[in-house]
């Protein structure tokens, strides 16, 4: 919590922001876009079990909430571009709100680039992950759908129900290790820079 208390709610909210950053963003839009097309496996029509979710994972503990999201937002559309699917914003809007929902790691104490990440952040961060890829893929993914293309939304739900339950799957099991990986990372660096001074 002491970063929040450092930073201001909304510029936690924005992440940090510097060359480094975008070239983060960009460089995890591309890599999300490339895996969601070339890796996974299909669960169900037009939905696959890929690790392109890892991205927003790693850019979020890295840079924070925005983004998480604007990597996954970005990486759906080139997705879309680069798999010549045409462009389902309904879906990248979705992403965009698991990506910045994924992000949200410092206000419960996950400061990865502190080396902290512990138990409690992970069983906050499973359960954070469950609740904003229902919420963003489950509900808010077939509203747009509903919005911009009308329509029957049967497809959309069962699409959407398969999406929940692969992308958290991705999230957890994926995402936890390379939170703790990266924490402790971070925590080595920290260490022997305490020993150089």
């Amino acid at each position: 919590m002491s970063e929040i208390k450092k930073k201001s709610f909304g510029a936690t909210l924005l992440g940090e922001w510097n060359t480094q950053t975008i070239v983060g963003v960009a460089l995890g839009a591309a890599l999300f876009g490339v895996l969601m097309v070339y890796a996974g496996i299909p669960v169900f029509t037009n939905t696959k079990l890929t690790p392109s979710y890892i991205v927003p994972v790693i850019v979020g503990a890295l840079f924070g909430p925005l983004p998480a999201g604007l990597a996954a937002f970005l990486g759906n559309v080139f997705a879309d571009l680069l798999g010549g699917w045409g462009f389902w914003f309904d879906w990248s809007i979705g992403n965009f709100f698991i990506g910045f929902i994924v992000g949200l790691l410092p206000f419960y104490g996950a400061e990865i680039k502190k080396g902290v990440f512990g138990l409690k952040q992970a069983i906050i961060y499973a359960v954070l992950a469950i609740v904003g890829v229902a919420f963003s893929i489950g509900l808010v993914t077939p509203l747009l759908t509903l919005l911009f293309f009308g329509g029957e939304l049967e497809i959309t739900y069962a699409q959407a129900q398969a999406a929940v339950i692969s992308d958290s799957s991705i999230l957890i099991v994926v995402g936890l290790p390379i939170l703790f990986a990266l924490a402790a990372r971070y925590r080595k660096r920290q260490g022997l820079k305490k020993e150089e001074n």
